[in-house]
């Protein structure tokens, strides 16, 4: 039977069908759905850890137990994850271990553009490289035979194309392997140096006979067509590449991308006058081709920035630029906004009201940074908005009267701890608002330790945020209701005035959440000054119309902040 898949849906499939045991995820768009799907079958444990590390290492310690495990992120997520994966690369698996890291060419919903490539070489762990959904289940089932024939994780690299896309897939049975025996072994499983020395040595003999893998696999193809022009590629630019070239040209499809197979690459580059590499964010296979000697054309005309297309590709190797259609007039930009009723607009309104520096951090909140509350000066990665602002206060004690930090209840518990238990240990006045929504929200309402349901939704262990913060050492915590402006605003003008650490948890529920019962539309009636102080909240129910402010109902879920903004009764 076949059934069309998201990849993401796919690589649980595949998951399911290797016989994988244990699941540890933590969400990351474009990886987020593997592990929502993976969750539905039964046969499988699967679970929401804090962050990615964490959840590496608990598909580490499942391996060592045995059993075939999982652990999913995006790219910037195995950055985190990156610790404990390099020195699995020198412990080796018990059970086979796979590990899918989705990257983002584009930057549709991340903060950089890496290339996870660089991790796999890094780290001298094998990378596998689908195509389509097919290929993504197809792949994973081989990972796990790769991974325990060679004791080694597995990384297979998704992008948003390959996991987002759908195309049909043939459903197989499960294949029940079993869990493989526990016998303690600490030369392989102890990693200080004495040990740590001898499996360097055996890494760098896996690596010689991953090469040699890599020569015979039935995942890296040639597909020889008429012309004097071969195209290097993988993933989803051999897909672009396709449908650009046809038949026109022949390719080297590379399904493994780390270790690349030298031997394959020269013997196909001899063939064909012109050899092209085409493949997004950097030049791996390029600077390989040309390490081996052979002349390959490649970034000096697809350029290392953003995702590829079939026009692109057309363009640069047919000369045939696409037709476009133009429209006389200027379109505005629709930029993303936060939702109509968000909790985190009444924080940001008064953050800005006040022109304080806002450290930032990960989450759909970042968007306060954007028109018109212009309400946020710095986002770096997970758990950074606390760390940066203590290093803030530091540099410049005078912004500690002036200087907050923002983070969302699941980024708290991702990384965001030891950056408070910093402030209070290294002693700055620092105040931190925790945008508490119940909710793991940009990656689409997933669970997290502050919610008290767990990945299937069955009731877990909930983390008390104010306990929390005490006790690693912050005492002036308090909480407020984010659609109460002058409470909020109370909160955080005494805060930042204190003469110690503070922890302010702004706690309401996302407004997209199904529970969240709300109040009926507000509308505007003829009080109305047009004034536009409403429009300064950025929602997007309100506009003006005729210099009146117009409430969209369908829009609307009646939070009342604009209603407290008015200083004319004209929202009712």
């Amino acid at each position: 039977m076949k059934k069309l898949m998201l990849g993401n849906e796919a690589f649980a499939r595949g998951l399911y069908e290797a016989g994988c045991n244990v699941v540890s995820s933590y969400p990351g768009t474009p990886s987020t759905e593997i592990t929502e799907e993976v969750a539905k079958y039964e046969e499988i444990y699967a679970e929401w850890a804090p962050n990615e590390k964490v959840a590496m290492e608990v598909a580490i310690g499942a391996s060592m137990a045995g059993a075939r495990s999982f652990c999913g992120m995006k790219h910037v997520g195995l950055n985190v994850a990156a610790d404990p994966l390099y020195t699995a690369a020198y412990t080796g698996v018990n059970g086979g271990l796979v590990v899918a890291v989705a990257d983002d060419p584009g930057m549709h919903s991340s903060q950089n553009e890496q290339d996870s490539r660089h991790h796999a070489a890094a780290s001298k762990v094998l990378m596998l490289e689908p195509s389509d959904s097919q290929e993504v289940k197809d792949f994973v089932k081989e990972a796990y035979r790769l991974s325990e024939e060679y004791d080694t994780p597995v990384i297979v690299r998704m992008s948003t194309r390959v996991a987002h896309s759908q195309s049909a897939v043939e459903l197989c049975d499960r294949e029940e392997v079993g869990l493989k025996e526990y016998v303690k072994n600490p030369q392989k499983n102890v990693m200080m140096p004495a040990n740590a020395r001898g499996r360097h040595v055996f890494v760098e003999e896996r690596t010689k006979k991953l090469i040699q893998e890599a020569e015979a696999s039935i995942l890296n193809k040639i597909e020889m067509n008429d012309g004097q022009i071969g195209v290097i590629t993988s993933g989803t630019s051999y897909l672009y590449a396709k449908e650009a070239l046809g038949d026109s040209v022949s390719y080297l499809k590379l399904g493994i991308v780390n270790p690349l197979p030298s031997y394959i690459i020269r013997s196909f580059c001899k063939k064909f006058e012109t050899v092209y590499v085409i493949e997004e964010l950097d030049d791996i296979i390029e600077t390989q081709c040309k390490k081996l000697g052979c002349e390959v054309i490649g970034k000096e005309i697809f350029g290392f920035i953003g995702e590829l297309s079939q026009s692109i590709i057309r363009e640069k190797i047919k000369g045939i630029s696409p037709d476009y259609l133009t429209i006389p007039t200027e379109i505005p930009v629709r930029p993303p906004v936060m939702c109509a009723g968000c909790p985190h607009r009444g924080v940001f309104y008064n953050l800005a009201k006040h022109k304080i520096t806002v450290s930032g951090d990960i989450g759909c909140y970042t968007l306060g940074a954007a028109q018109p509350l212009c309400a946020m000066d710095t986002t770096v990665c997970m758990g950074a908005s606390i760390s940066g602002l203590h290093g803030m206060n530091k540099a410049r004690p005078e912004m500690e009267k002036k200087s907050v930090a923002v983070i969302g209840d699941s980024t708290f518990m991702h990384s965001g701890m030891t950056g408070l238990v910093n402030i209070a240990y290294n002693a700055t006045n620092s105040t931190v608002i925790i945008l508490d929504n119940s909710i793991t929200g940009m990656t689409g309402h997933q669970q997290n330790p502050t919610t008290g349901y767990n990945l299937k939704g069955d009731v877990a262990a909930k983390v008390n945020l104010e306990a929390l913060c005490k006790a690693l050492g912050i005492d002036r915590v308090r909480v407020v209701d984010p659609y109460n402006l002058a409470e909020t605003e109370k909160a955080i003008l005494e805060e930042l005035e204190a003469d110690a650490p503070s922890v302010i948890i702004s706690r309401r529920p996302c407004a997209l959440l199904k529970y969240v019962k709300h109040n009926p539309p507000l509308k505007s009636n003829d009080k109305c000054k047009g004034c536009k102080a409403c429009l300064k909240l950025g929602c997007p129910a309100i506009s003006i119309k005729a210099g009146k402010a117009c409430i969209d109902h369908t829009l609307c879920v009646g939070c009342g902040i604009c209603k407290e903004l008015c200083k004319f009764d004209a929202i009712e």
